[in-house]
């Protein structure tokens, strides 16, 4: 769990943003939304596989681009 110590003179503000600031970083909220609902082993892989299939469509795509082919 992400802590935050009040520093002299900070405001309220300041430490709710630092405190945000340090969950963002260390991912807790979505690896939270990641285990809210069970996800079996092959619909991990799927979802992987869409993932990477996607990054490569991406990837091309851009490349593509730059060549001046679109």
């Amino acid at each position: 769990m992400a802590t935050v110590e009040l520093r002299p003179g900070e405001s309220q503000e300041k430490l709710l943003n630092r405190f945000r600031k340090k969950v963002q970083q260390a991912r807790i909220l979505s690896t939270a939304k990641k285990h809210r609902r069970f996800m079996s082993n092959s619909a991990k892989r799927r979802l992987a596989l869409r993932k990477a299939r996607r990054r490569e469509r991406r990837r091309m795509h851009k490349m593509n681009q730059k060549r001046g082919y679109l």
